[in-house]
């Protein structure tokens, strides 16, 4: 990333750029920090493509057509999964592009292994944005609350990021509602959070398991009768369900290896604020309870599919055995 703000603030700029990772955030940020350093805004000059179904033939005539009156020619291609298949002909063609033309590509996944990826690293830059760390998402939200000349607890920061998860984008919108919400406000409190932050699809599937394990049949199926009112699939709340009991038996695994909740977190892929709650969930199911639990959504999702029994009901009588 220090790569990029240097090449912003030299204007010194590799004719080949890939933004890549899993926070889109990030991407959507640099992507058009470079457009406007690049080419500001000369719309003659510019063309974008995104989706699977771009001509790479058309992409390299653009790019071998000489920029009209202008320095600089720039071309984005997003989400084009060129780096995970296909880009054998831009691969070839960037090995000598023209120079008055520049490219920005953007994706979330690549295969590094591919010929595209290695000629990208090897003729441009190419810059992975990775889901951002627990403190890194701590100093920017507080960056943005004393922006807005207010404050918040440690406490109720990590109660928000509960709530919104790592996503960017999400923490950046519920911030924007919380700082509207509290606008009279000083002290922004959990409270506050509770009442106007949107509470994520996992934050329900946690509570579910929760009450699962605490065996409150009743409030399991209210969970889910809730989620069945915002318009969730049912098999994709057996899909997270399946996912939550999954990371619940990995950190009941390393626990039981002796691991602390920092170096589980590290391992399963979870915030270390979280990391903490799951350690203390997976504690009140026994390691056999959870393989079961896998198993069952697994046979679960087959009956689905064969057609042996409707989603719906097979994923109440899923949340029933358990709770029971």
């Amino acid at each position: 990333m220090q790569r990029l703000i240097q090449d912003i603030k030299t204007q010194q700029f590799n004719h080949i750029y890939l933004l890549f990772g899993e926070e889109a955030y990030l991407r959507k940020q640099y992507r058009d920090k470079l457009k406007e350093a690049i080419i500001g805004d000369d719309n003659m000059n510019y063309h974008y493509y995104e989706g699977k179904d771009i001509s790479i033939g058309e992409v390299i005539d653009q790019a071998e057509t000489l920029p009209f009156f202008a320095q600089r020619r720039l071309i984005v291609l997003e989400n084009s999964g060129f780096l995970k298949s296909g880009g054998e002909q831009l691969a070839e063609y960037f090995s000598a592009p023209a120079q008055t033309t520049y490219f920005l590509l953007v994706e979330t996944e690549v295969d590094k292994r591919s010929k595209l990826y290695k000629t990208i690293t090897a003729k441009g830059c190419a810059v992975e944005f990775a889901v951002q760390d627990e403190n890194t998402l701590k100093r920017w939200i507080l960056g943005m609350v004393k922006k807005e000349d207010k404050k918040i607890s440690e406490n109720s920061l990590n109660y928000l990021l509960e709530k919104t998860g790592t996503d960017m984008e999400n923490i950046r919108k519920e911030t924007e509602k919380l700082f509207c919400y509290c606008m009279n406000k000083e002290v922004i409190t959990e409270k506050d959070i509770e009442e106007i932050c949107t509470k994520r699809i996992g934050n329900h599937i946690f509570d579910m398991v929760s009450a699962i394990a605490d065996k409150k049949q009743k409030q399991a199926l209210e969970l889910y009768y809730e989620l069945l009112a915002q318009k969730e699939p049912p098999m994709r709340i057996l899909f997270l369900i399946a996912r939550q009991f999954n990371m619940l038996l990995q950190v009941k695994e390393l626990r039981g290896k002796g691991y602390q909740n920092k170096a589980i977190g590290e391992k399963v892929g979870l915030p270390g604020f979280i990391a903490g709650k799951y350690v203390a969930q997976a504690a009140r199911f026994q390691t056999e309870e959870l393989r079961d639990a896998v198993e069952a959504c697994v046979e679960a999702e087959e009956a689905i599919k064969t057609g042996r029994i409707n989603d719906n009901m097979s994923v109440e009588m899923l949340i029933i055995q358990y709770s029971s």
